[in-house]
């Protein structure tokens, strides 16, 4: 049984109605991104940064898993996969993946403010005064620009035993997310799909130039051939 690891970004949601990370101008939501997913910007304006990851977790409630999802989540039947993902989203989640990584945290968790270890599940409004059991402010479990990727040591990992590694709607620019496909074996194939690739084809690279649902059915074409 193949393992095959799957690194997801943006792009792999983005077919649900979730918008990617930044717009073409460099904002998100119209905000400067430093300014609502870093902690100085939380320690200047919590409230913003509050209101900001509720509605995208009220987003998040109206939205569900597209067609890409469900394809990788099939197969499970006859390959073991291990998704890695840059989203906040629980999209793979909900549509069956069972061994799902999240590099930057989870938009339906929360977390205190005094102990990084106290997470908990949450899909309401999260404002000023909601706090831990030790009467700390409560914040997203998201992790900001500044803040250390907490399991990245456990991503490369998960990357190093990889038979095939697929990435999915994602630049491969952001750091150390970027790095990962470093770290699969020389003679592991990668495959890339994104409707603007970052990188071309070579003898151990295929380049699948379509969005996430149109590549994932291609993608899996390809494996079954191989």
């Amino acid at each position: 049984m193949k393992h095959l690891v799957v690194l997801t970004g943006a792009g792999m949601s983005a077919e649900s109605g979730i918008k990617t990370f930044r717009d073409e101008d460099g904002l998100w939501e119209g905000h400067d991104v430093l300014e609502v997913a870093s902690p100085q910007g939380f320690a200047s304006k919590p409230e913003l940064v509050l209101e900001f990851y509720n509605q995208r977790r009220r987003q998040l409630l109206e939205v569900e898993p597209n067609e890409a999802h469900y394809a990788l989540a099939n197969l499970e039947s006859n390959n073991k996969v291990t998704i890695i993902t840059q989203n906040v989203d629980d999209l793979h989640e909900r549509s069956g993946s069972s061994s799902v990584l999240h590099l930057h945290g989870e938009l339906f968790k929360i977390r205190s403010t005094y102990n990084e270890s106290d997470i908990m599940e949450w899909k309401k409004d999260l404002v000023m005064g909601d706090k831990c059991k030790y009467g700390y402010q409560l914040r997203p479990h998201i992790v900001w620009f500044g803040e250390a990727v907490p399991k990245i040591e456990e991503a490369i990992k998960i990357c190093e035993t990889a038979d095939v590694l697929i990435i999915i709607g994602t630049s491969m620019q952001v750091y150390p997310a970027a790095s990962l496909m470093h770290y699969a074996k020389n003679d592991t194939k990668i495959f890339f799909i994104d409707p603007n690739p970052s990188m071309n084809s070579n003898s151990n690279l295929t380049v699948i130039q379509e969005k996430a649902t149109i590549g994932v059915k291609k993608l899996i074409k390809l494996i079954n051939n191989t």
